[in-house]
């Protein structure tokens, strides 16, 4: 019996996920005993240190969690003015957005986005049936003026990356206004923040639409700049009653127990929350002139990542930089031909990918 009989053509048409190169791997293929991780966009100073201290205290680990979440839920909606219900909280923002079109998608709805941006929003609409309408980016920017022309009477859902990965560009607080308002009320706009918390002051706060305009869901995660990539804790802020809607195919106990004591530490961690922003504002500054001086373009980001063109007559910039010791991401798995993506890092580690774009740059002149 031929097993691919048996599997949904939504899902034996998917390609898995590839994720990018880990140290360990780059190690045994290129024979380094050291390489710099720019590849993923983690917090280069690690994980909130209350939050680690909270993971250590816990000694009932055999006892099922406190589904409900309910303290948690209240701590994160309370900065926006929501309240509990307001929330729905799953294993990183992931696991998120997977209940979200488990809720929402029905087969033939269409859900526009941006091209390119995290391929998980067009994966989860054709696991559902639905038709991903991509709409190409504008100098690495959204076009929102045209991703409001692509909405149709079958619309279910728009879904706007700020900033936007892999670009790391941001959409200007008042196009995105004009945007939000001209959505048609059976539209779900769900915007994705995972790095809000990077972005500078004056950009979109798309929790505050959440009271605003009812079919609204804010995608948020504390993978990035807390340091939970591994631990996985993500949430969604949005109208009450259609969250509501989605509690019904949440997986019980997705949250564990050590994500969510941490969480609620982290989000009492000023001091590191400060520390990885100063940490990102001065590997910008360091990054930035160099990018210039080698003749780089890079957008201006508004995450801990960025963007970078590489020199045209460099043979294989992913590969050569892995052999310089720095594990970046390839803008070709991406969808951005012909660019890097790479975390900011440390100002050890960044001046280790600064010696290792002017070996690339020289090696291609």
């Amino acid at each position: 019996m031929d097993d691919a009989a048996l599997i949904r053509p939504q899902v034996a048409a998917l390609k898995p996920y590839t994720p990018g190169t880990t140290v360990s791997q780059a190690k045994k293929a290129y024979g380094l005993s050291t390489f710099v991780k720019l590849s993923s966009n983690e917090n280069p100073l690690g994980t909130s240190p209350r939050a680690l201290e909270a993971i250590r205290t816990l000694r009932d680990l055999h006892i099922y969690v406190d589904d409900d979440h309910a303290e948690l839920r209240e701590r994160l909606a309370a900065p926006h003015d929501l309240e509990a219900r307001h929330v729905l909280v799953g294993h990183g923002s992931n696991d998120v957005v997977r209940t979200l079109f488990t809720t929402l998608i029905a087969p033939g709805d269409e859900v526009v986005l941006a091209d390119p941006t995290f391929s998980l929003f067009a994966k989860d609409t054709l696991l559902f049936a639905g038709l991903p309408v991509k709409v190409p980016l504008r100098d690495g920017v959204h076009d929102l003026d045209a991703m409001l022309n692509a909405v149709t009477p079958k619309t279910k859902l728009v879904v706007v990356v700020d900033p936007n990965n892999p670009t790391s560009t941001r959409v200007e607080p008042e196009a995105f206004d004009r945007f939000a308002r001209a959505l048609p009320e059976h539209v779900v706009l769900m915007v994705d923040q995972a790095y809000r918390e990077y972005m500078p002051a004056g950009s979109v706060e798309a929790a505050a639409y959440v009271a605003r305009r009812p079919a609204t869901i804010v995608l948020r995660t504390m993978s990035k700049i807390y340091g939970f990539a591994s631990l996985r804790f993500g949430y969604a802020l949005g109208d009450a009653q259609l969250l509501a809607f989605a509690e019904r195919v949440r997986v019980p106990f997705g949250v564990s127990r050590p994500a969510a004591v941490a969480a609620l530490a982290a989000l009492d961690d000023r001091a590191f929350l400060e520390r990885s922003l100063a940490t990102n504002e001065a590997g910008k500054a360091m990054l930035f002139p160099v990018f210039d001086r080698l003749g780089l373009h890079a957008y201006p980001t508004a995450a801990n990542f960025v963007a970078l063109r590489v020199p045209a007559g460099a043979r294989d910039p992913y590969e050569e930089m892995l052999r310089r010791g720095v594990v970046t991401r390839s803008g070709t798995a991406l969808g951005m031909s012909g660019r890097l993506r790479i975390t900011i890092g440390t100002p050890e580690e960044n001046a280790i990918l600064v010696a290792a774009l002017e070996s690339l740059v020289a090696a291609a002149a």
